[in-house]
């Protein structure tokens, strides 16, 4: 080889390394923080994962992710949340909680923060309005938890003759606390139903929970909906089918694995509309011109096969109604 040629070929494998380098480092780089584990997140990452991908964003191609895992529990994340500020990423997301949301905001009023959560952003304290967000925030809200009460009504619409009913809620949440509590409490009075309400923060206290059914006659559980209940839909579906109790839960996955019937908003397309968020703010738009969207689309899906083993019939015109029938 000659000299000449030598030196062009060393030269060119010295700076094909700093080049990529180079461009890595001139990538984007999204805080991913979330409340639970990747594992339990799999379906609202591969989603988010969509919109950001159909924004022209693709994971170690033109953007990084930093993901923060607080494993259930929330008292991680406002920590995770200032580490995220402090290594100076483009974006932080909030997937599925308000409590990942508060904790970002409260430790940041410069870095940009897209939510997603199923409570009301305005009475959370998440943006001023839902129209003009303003400041460094914006995001998605589903319909979670505004369609608690309609959860109530299914149960009693699968099972009339029943007058009691337990209601599960997380108190470690506080905004979805009182979210379901006051929104079971009226159609339960108007249904003439009687509603004892159950605690639970931790694996051990679903399970606790499940037995204290059997103490209270409850005739059935509405689950509430919750980013640590959500994050458990089997669990509680296998829970379901040992005690012989019917519930209903908010998230699809509930009847999928063989619970009795899900009701509540699409997190696929929360999510994915996270992601599309995440990829305009990167490409230059302000959270603060950004409008918070709603998705409104509810699936209903009921599993026949677990209705059979449980005893109960299901009314056709309830099956009429459902978005998805498991037989």
């Amino acid at each position: 080889m000659r000299r000449r040629e030598f030196l062009a070929f060393v030269g060119g494998t010295v700076a094909w390394p700093l080049a990529a380098r180079a461009q890595q480092a001139a990538m984007p780089v999204v805080g991913y923080l979330g409340s639970e584990t990747r594992e339990k997140f799999g379906i609202r990452v591969t989603a988010f994962l969509q919109g950001l991908g159909a924004m022209g964003f693709d994971e170690g191609r033109n953007v990084t992710i930093e993901y923060r895992w607080a494993n259930g529990q929330s008292d991680r994340l406002p920590a995770m949340a200032a580490d995220l500020v402090r290594r100076r990423v483009a974006v932080i997301v909030t997937p599925g909680s308000a409590i990942s949301a508060l904790s970002a905001k409260a430790a940041t009023q410069t870095v940009p923060i897209v939510f997603e959560t199923g409570v009301d952003p305005v009475g959370a304290g998440l943006v001023k309005s839902l129209n003009r967000p303003e400041g460094n925030i914006t995001g998605i809200t589903s319909l979670n938890v505004h369609v608690g009460p309609k959860r109530l009504e299914l149960m009693h619409e699968l099972l009339p003759k029943a007058k009691k009913f337990a209601v599960l809620v997380n108190p470690a949440n506080p905004a979805n606390f009182e979210m379901a509590v006051k929104g079971s409490e009226g159609p339960s009075r108007a249904l003439g139903l009687e509603l004892h309400f159950l605690n639970a923060s931790t694996d051990h206290e679903i399970e606790s929970a499940f037995e204290r059914l059997r103490q209270l006659e409850a005739g059935g559980l509405v689950v509430a909906a919750d980013i640590f209940f959500n994050s458990r839909a089997q669990q509680f579906a296998a829970l379901s089918l040992k005690h012989g109790v019917p519930a209903v839960h908010s998230v699809r996955d509930f009847a999928v694995a063989g619970g009795l019937v899900s009701y509540g908003g699409d997190i696929r397309d929360s999510h994915r509309q996270a992601g599309i968020y995440t990829g305009r703010i990167l490409k230059g738009e302000k959270p603060a011109d950004l409008p918070v969207q709603q998705v409104t689309k509810v699936e209903l899906t009921i599993n026949l096969r677990t209705a059979k083993a449980l005893g109960i019939g299901v009314p056709n015109t309830l099956i009429g109604r459902a978005d998805e029938v498991i037989e």
